[in-house]
C-alpha cells in the first residue's frame, strides 16, 4: 500500500492533513512548553526518553517525551525550537510513530547525536541557546551534544529546570508513594553488610584509593541494601541514590515510604560503620556537593550517572569507569542466588508448558488471538508461587 491510502499512519502532505485516531494532538503542549523556553531564553529544547538514573524503563511521571509528542515507545530524543519539533528514533518505532504523532513532528529515522547536532546547527540561529536538564543525559551523552555543537557557535546550556515540567504542570502524575519493602530472607544470598563489606574491600584494593563510590542506578541500591520497591513497571526497584564510603553509608530516599523491617534493618546497627542514614532523595546533589569539596576520590560508573551529578565533583576528584563496583558485583552470582534462578525459571517453565499446551486447543478452534493469548499467560505465570508480575509488557506475535 502507498502511505497515503493507509489509514493507519498520518499523512502531513494533504491540507488538510490526515491524522488516524491514534495520534495524539500536540499543539497546546507545544505552545506551553515553547513559551517556557522563551521565559528562559532558551532556542532549541533536547528532551530523553529516560529518567535520572538512566533507566531503560521509566515511570508515567518520568514519561516527558510521551506526554510531549503522544509517541509510547522506549527510545527516543526529541528537539523543540519555536517553530520546528523533531523525534529521532531507531526502525523499530517508525510505524509506531508516523500512527502516533500528529503534524507539528517530523520524523527524523536515525538515533546518532551527530545528526541531532546538524539538525539544532540548521534550526537555531549562530548566538543561540540549545538547553537540555543535565539530570536526564549520561555523562557519555552530555559529552557527544558537547562535541556535536563545539564551534558551531551555539551554546549547550544545562538548565536545572525542566521545562517540560513546566508545561505539564499539574497534569503530570504524581511521585510514587508506595511501601518499600525488604526482600524476604529466603531470596537474599548476602546480607546487605556483607555486600557493604564487600564492596568496601573493593575500595581497599583500588589502585587509586577511592573514598566512596556513587551509586545512580535503582538497580544497583536496591540489590545493595535487599530492598525491593514498584516505582517503575515490570522493575522492582524504587528511587535513591547511596554514597559509600569506608565510615559511613548515606541512602537518598523518601524515608517515609521505608515499611518498618526495612527501616529496622538499615538502621538496626547505628551508631557505627553500618548505620546507614536516611537523607531526602532531593538532597543527593547538594550532599554529593559538600562532600566533593574534601581530599576524596569518589568512585562511579558512567553508564548510569547523570550528569547533573557528575558534574559538582571536580574532575580531580574522580575516579571513573564505565560500571561501579555494585553494578559488576550484582552480575556475579552466588551459588544460593544461581539456586534460587534456576528455581524461578522451572516455575516459569511450569507456565510457558501450560499455555503450549492451551495453545494447541485453542488455535485450532480460533479461540484466541495475539492479546487474549498474551493475557493468558500473564495469568498463568501469577498463578505459579512467589510470581510479582512480568519482567516487561508481553510481545506477543503470530503467523
Amino acid at each position: 500500500q502507498t502511505a497515503s491510502s493507509r489509514t493507519d499512519i498520518r499523512d502531513c502532505s494533504t491540507d488538510p492533513p490526515y491524522l488516524p485516531p491514534t495520534a495524539t494532538d500536540t499543539t497546546a503542549r507545544l505552545a506551553a512548553l515553547r513559551a517556557t523556553m522563551r521565559i528562559h531564553h532558551v532556542d532549541a529544547y533536547i528532551v530523553p526518553s529516560t529518567d535520572a538514573h538512566m533507566s531503560e524503563y521509566i515511570s508515567e511521571r518520568d514519561a516527558r517525551l510521551g506526554w510531549l509528542t503522544g509517541f509510547t515507545g522506549s527510545a527516543g530524543t526529541v528537539v523543540v525550537t519555536q517553530d520546528k519539533a523533531a523525534l529521532w528514533t531507531d526502525s523499530r518505532y517508525w510505524t509506531q510513530a508516523e500512527r502516533q504523532l500528529d503534524c507539528n513532528w517530523e520524523l527524523q529515522r536515525t538515533t546518532w547525536v551527530e545528526s541531532i547536532g546538524l539538525w539544532i546547527v540548521e534550526a537555531v540561529p549562530v548566538g543561540g541557546n540549545v538547553s537540555l536538564d543535565p539530570f536526564l543525559f549520561s555523562i557519555d551523552t552530555w559529552a557527544s551534544y558537547s562535541q556535536a555543537l563545539q564551534g558551531s557557535g551555539r551554546t549547550l546550556l544545562p538548565l536545572e529546570t525542566n521545562l517540560v515540567d513546566e508545561a505539564w504542570g499539574d497534569q503530570r502524575p504524581p511521585v510514587a508513594s508506595s511501601e518499600i519493602y525488604s526482600l524476604p530472607e529466603a531470596f537474599i544470598g548476602s546480607s546487605w553488610q556483607e555486600k557493604v563489606a564487600g564492596i568496601r574491600q573493593q575500595m581497599e584494593q583500588h589502585s587509586r584509593d577511592p573514598t566512596a563510590v556513587l551509586l545512580s542506578g535503582l538497580e544497583e541500591t536496591a540489590w545493595l541494601f535487599n530492598l525491593r520497591g514498584d516505582d517503575i513497571p515490570y522493575n522492582p526497584v524504587f528511587y535513591s541514590y547511596t554514597l559509600l564510603t569506608h565510615t559511613s553509608i548515606s541512602l537518598f530516599v523518601d524515608e517515609a515510604r521505608l515499611s518498618a523491617s526495612a527501616r529496622e534493618s538499615l538502621q538496626a546497627e547505628c551508631p557505627g560503620e553500618l548505620c546507614v542514614e536516611l537523607l531526602g532523595y532531593g538532597q543527593a546533589r547538594d550532599h554529593l556537593h559538600r562532600y566533593a569539596q574534601g581530599n576524596v576520590t569518589i568512585w562511579l560508573g558512567t553508564e548510569y550517572t547523570n550528569y547533573g551529578l557528575y558534574g559538582v565533583i571536580p574532575q580531580e576528584r574522580l575516579l571513573e569507569e564505565s560500571y561501579s563496583p555494585v553494578m559488576l558485583a550484582k552480575a556475579v552470582k552466588n551459588t544460593k542466588e544461581q539456586d534460587l534462578l534456576r528455581a524461578a525459571h522451572v516455575r516459569d517453565a511450569v507456565a510457558v508448558i501450560q499455555y503450549l499446551l492451551w495453545l494447541e486447543k485453542m488455535v485450532p478452534q480460533g479461540l484466541v488471538d495475539e492479546f487474549s493469548g498474551a493475557q493468558h499467560i500473564d495469568a498463568l505465570r501469577k498463578a505459579q508461587q512467589h510470581s510479582h508480575g512480568p519482567s516487561f509488557q508481553s510481545i506477543s506475535a503470530s503467523g
